[in-house]
């Protein structure tokens, strides 16, 4: 029989908070229960009553062999108590943190945002200096005349002055 540590959700909506209880692997979550260890009650304030457990049974299930679900872990580990499992877990950790650094890629969220933050400026920075290449290429290239800006105007003979040319409005 494969006995877990797990959390079982009590209270009422909105307030809830959590008895620790050794359980058989299969059953559900609010499921038989084979011993009560503890309470967890996460809207307390004060952090010495946030967390009740019996040390001594909690100790022994775990040296019996049961496993503790991730939170419990964390709440055991937060009350002092060391087990085997956290140390693995944090093992596994470690390796995969090494795995991924050496293939160059971000561990956690954390890295792989900033990791996005830098590519993105990198690129952003090329692409500003690529249109800055491009602007000094098409000045270099076409210096502008200015003999060709000032061209003299040139009047047509019997033609009437642009100010006096207006359309011809139609009377209804």
């Amino acid at each position: 029989m494969a006995v877990k540590l797990r959390l079982a959700r009590m209270g009422r909506r909105n307030r809830p908070f959590y008895r620790i209880n050794a359980v058989e692997a299969r059953t559900p979550r609010d499921g038989k229960i084979l011993e009560k260890l503890g309470q967890y009650d996460p809207i307390e304030k004060d952090p010495a009553k946030q967390v009740v457990l019996a040390r001594e049974r909690v100790e022994f299930w775990l040296n019996q062999g049961a496993i503790p679900t991730d939170t419990v872990s964390q709440i055991l580990l937060g009350q002092g108590i060391k087990h085997k499992y956290a140390q693995e877990k944090a093992a596994r950790r470690t390796k995969a943190r090494a795995l991924a650094r050496a293939k160059g890629k971000p561990f956690t969220k954390a890295e792989r945002i900033s990791a996005e933050k830098t590519a993105k400026a990198a690129e952003e920075k090329a692409k500003a200096e690529a249109e800055e290449v491009k602007a000094k290429q098409k000045a270099d290239e076409k210096p502008e005349p200015k003999a060709m800006e000032e061209k003299p105007k040139v009047e047509k003979i019997g033609a009437k002055p642009e100010e006096e040319v207006q359309p011809e409005a139609k009377e209804q």
